[in-house]
């Protein structure tokens, strides 16, 4: 107990701080807070810089440092929702209703600017011929109003076969989903 006390002064090895260490300790000598605060502001910098700078690709990549392999995380996709599928069934097929209408009546007055209905009328007149084909229309048989209403028609029945369709899929997708464990999904972290 008294031995360690009595040792001489000489004899203790000093201690020293962080600026007073040389290069023959076996000690590594971290550079100054200032000069690696300087040093991570200087790479945040060229990162940014790079990255306002779209064309400059190397640039880039040089800043953001070596190139990280993509994480990937495998899901399973187990159950799926149907009152929220039937909510976009729903929304996609009241879109696709409207986009059907719209085009059926564009389809309809291109053909009747370009004088189709009359070319029709002209022809059955010469092919068939007589008094009774005088007064022949093709109009009165398939007009706008008839093709539109017909087509206003066509697009309700798809709004509500579509939704239910949709709805039952989600339903079935479940139940296979318990018997099987579902759809596997392997996603990637994209790095460009």
């Amino acid at each position: 107990m008294t031995e360690r006390s009595a040792q001489p002064a000489t004899q203790r090895t000093p201690t020293r701080t962080g600026s007073e260490r040389s290069t023959a300790d076996d000690t590594a000598v971290r550079p100054p807070l200032r000069q690696r605060i300087q040093a991570k502001v200087a790479n945040v910098t060229d990162e940014h810089r790079a990255n306002a700078e779209p064309e400059s690709k190397r640039a880039a990549k040089k800043a953001s440092g070596p190139a990280k392999p993509p994480r990937r995380a495998r899901l399973r996709l187990t159950r799926i929702d149907p009152w929220s599928v039937m909510k976009t069934a729903f929304l996609l097929s009241i879109a696709f209703g409207v986009v059907t209408v719209v085009s059926v009546i564009m389809v309809w007055s291109v053909l009747g600017a370009a004088n189709v209905w009359d070319s029709i009328n002209q022809t059955i007149q010469d092919s068939i011929g007589g008094n009774e084909t005088a007064n022949f229309d093709i109009e009165n048989y398939i007009g706008t109003s008839r093709v539109v209403g017909f087509t206003m028609l066509v697009a309700a029945v798809d709004v509500i076969l579509l939704t239910a369709i949709a709805t039952l899929g989600a339903f079935l997708y479940n139940m296979a989903a318990a018997l099987l464990g579902g759809i596997e999904v392997t996603l990637a972290e994209d790095n460009a």
